[in-house]
């Protein structure tokens, strides 16, 4: 079993404000780019084919790769919103906005060019428009109880509003970085921002725990949560990339999509948990209330 060793780091060298600087200037960008991204397209992330309805159409096409794109977008009367190539097996994933043409009129013109249909799948306008609420709705209910849940835990505003803060972030910044590289918001990517909330806060609350409820000097007890933390969230990106670069080979997008997106997610929870999450704690112990 690979063991990580994690360095122990000297925090005294750092003010809180140094500490805190960082995550919330990584913050303020990610919701910069989020309000702009609203401001422009109506919407704070693209929503994909599971929220906007729509065709989704995996052919092969028997050409190079340069020409296939061409005859694709020749064969169909109605331009394809996007056209993806999976290298594995030499298809392709062609899809169609909602109300672009019908299911049987994409199938037909595939046939009449000469492609082989391997799958074809529909989602109707008013289902994805359902189905976004609902999964939206179910994000921010998972907020609120995670919320709840911490408080009640700790009982003490300021490191109950660490592990919030915390949280806010490791959600926020993964969803401005899907705008910035194109990835949609489907079911797929929403269950990942679920997952984000479920470790940020077994991060955090692994820290509080260790630094609040547990014998020991400050540093050292953040050392030891750092020890266990650190190693845990480690492990999973190294996971996560792997499943990322085997989804992408085998152009199976939406685990490519939920690796991406959980990379980002426990990336920027190191981020917040040590460093945004830490040096409030450290206020909270030395100079706040619990002085």
């Amino acid at each position: 079993m690979v063991e990580f060793d994690v360095p122990e780091v000297d925090y005294t060298r750092y003010t809180n404000r140094q500490l805190a600087a960082v995550p919330l200037a990584v913050l303020a960008v990610a919701l910069l780019v989020i309000a702009g991204w609203t401001v422009v397209t109506g919407s704070p992330v693209n929503p994909g084919l599971d929220f906007t309805g729509g065709t989704e159409l995996r052919i092969t096409v028997d050409a190079p790769e340069g020409q296939a794109e061409q005859q694709i977008r020749a064969a169909f009367e109605t331009q394809p919103e996007s056209i993806r190539s999976v290298p594995s097996d030499g298809t392709y994933i062609v899809t169609f906005q909602s109300g672009a043409a019908t299911t049987s009129e994409i199938e037909q013109q595939a046939e009449a060019a000469g492609f082989e249909i391997r799958s074809i799948d529909a989602v109707s306008a008013a289902f994805g428009s359902e189905t976004q609420s609902q999964a939206l709705l179910g994000v921010l209910i998972a907020f609120l109880g995670m919320s709840v849940l911490v408080f009640l835990m700790f009982r003490t505003f300021v490191p109950s509003i660490a592990v919030v803060i915390s949280a806010f972030s490791d959600i926020v910044i993964p969803v401005a970085l899907m705008n910035l590289l194109g990835i949609e918001l489907s079911l797929g990517t929403v269950a990942a921002l679920l997952m984000i909330i479920g470790y940020s806060v077994d991060s955090d609350i692994l820290l509080n725990n260790h630094i609040l409820r547990r014998s020991g000097d400050f540093y050292e007890s953040t050392y030891r949560a750092m020890r266990t933390g650190v190693t845990m969230t480690l492990t999973s990106i190294a996971a996560m990339v792997v499943m990322t670069i085997v989804a992408t080979l085998f152009g199976i997008s939406l685990l490519a999509a939920i690796g991406i997106v959980l990379v980002f997610g426990l990336t920027a929870d190191l981020m917040n948990t040590y460093l945004l999450n830490l040096s409030l704690l450290r206020w909270y112990k030395f100079e706040g209330v619990a002085r």
